[in-house]
């Protein structure tokens, strides 16, 4: 089986609507570059969405964010331009927390040779994934590309890089 590349909610609310970040817009390009690089190999990209409802502010993540964002079918909620170009026909994950287990059990299944993970926010859904994967494929080789990735502060994306190497994660 070929490489996945796992794009984690690169999405509007994330990098320039409610939640979004400088860090966030100065990634686009090399997560742009590294789809691209993964499609030309023929390899499997996949894309995830944080995806709330209208009752966003009354479940537990609302109470603790109290930031609404993702709501489906808002422009928020959508890809990045550049990006959902690139993510069409694909599959994709929406997710209504941190991490996708729909996300890890399809790839249990794929088993592919190596997993790569790029996206938004690293300390929260980028991390999640990443954790939950190593759990279910815990002899894949995982790597994520620090330059393909975005905290909610350049600090907490550190630490969760940190993490992640504990955890025998290749960041690269």
């Amino acid at each position: 089986m070929a490489k996945v590349l796992v794009v984690v909610d690169m999405q509007n609310d994330f990098i320039s609507g409610s939640l979004g970040t400088k860090e966030a817009q100065a990634i686009v390009p090399a997560v742009v570059e590294k789809i691209r690089k993964y499609q030309d190999n023929g390899d499997v990209v996949l894309y995830t969405y944080d995806t709330h409802g209208e009752d966003y502010p009354e479940t537990q993540e609302g109470r603790n964010l109290p930031v609404k964002h993702c709501i489906r079918g808002t422009w928020g909620w959508q890809l990045a331009d550049e990006i959902a170009e690139l993510a069409e026909g694909a599959d994709t994950y929406e997710k209504p927390t941190f991490g996708s287990r729909e996300l890890m059990q399809d790839l249990a299944e794929l088993n592919p040779e190596a997993i790569e993970f790029i996206g938004l926010c690293t300390d929260i859904c980028v991390v999640s994934n990443v954790l939950g994967t190593k759990a279910w494929l815990p002899e894949t080789p995982l790597t994520v590309d620090s330059r393909c990735c975005a905290g909610v502060t350049p600090e907490s994306h550190e630490t969760a890089l940190a993490t992640m190497r504990s955890c025998q994660v290749n960041v690269i």
